[in-house]
């Protein structure tokens, strides 16, 4: 290996491992904001999942997105939602005896319908109702990936609408 690679391949080593001090030594970002999660009368919701099971899973997923969150508001705020609806992304098909969520890009879009308040000292600052729908789910520009885990497209809806709703949060 010549003398100009080595020292290239040094400086970058050096390059990265001060980045990774640099890191390290950064304050650590510091939870904030909490969020309370309701769901009212779930089991009515249009597509929480067909089972009592899978249900659940997916509103904790839900319920766990948004405490995520709402830890990016200033701190001492509350952020307040209750899901009124929940249609997943996709339907539930039969495959034997396993069941599949089968993801189409028809009229199978993720729909969220939420009220929320978001409070600061036990006082409302701001409140709203939302229904939120993502028609080209399949088709947007950010694709969604395994590393997003459970309820990709639904989370997507929920970041958007957090953004739009508490700009600033950060």
């Amino acid at each position: 290996m010549s003398h100009a690679i080595r020292s290239m391949l040094l400086a970058t080593a050096l390059a990265l491992l001060s980045a990774a001090a640099l890191v390290a030594l950064a304050k650590p970002a510091r939870a904030a904001g909490t969020a309370e999660v309701r769901f009212v009368e779930p089991e009515k919701f249009t597509d929480a999942g067909r089972t009592s099971h899978e249900r659940e899973r997916a509103l904790a997923a839900l319920a766990g997105h948004v405490q995520q969150l709402a830890q990016r508001l200033p701190e001492g705020q509350r952020l307040r939602v209750q899901f009124t609806d929940v249609d997943l992304a996709g339907s539930e098909r039969m495959r034997g005896a396993t069941e599949l969520r089968v993801l189409r890009g028809g009229a199978d879009w993720p729909k969220l319908a939420l009220r929320w308040t978001l409070e600061q000292g036990g006082s409302a600052v701001k409140s709203g109702e939302q229904r939120l729908s993502d028609l080209g789910y399949l088709f947007g520009s950010r694709p969604a990936t395994p590393a997003e885990g459970d309820l990709p497209y639904e989370k997507r809806l929920l970041n958007d609408w957090f953004a739009r709703q508490f700009e600033g949060a950060r």
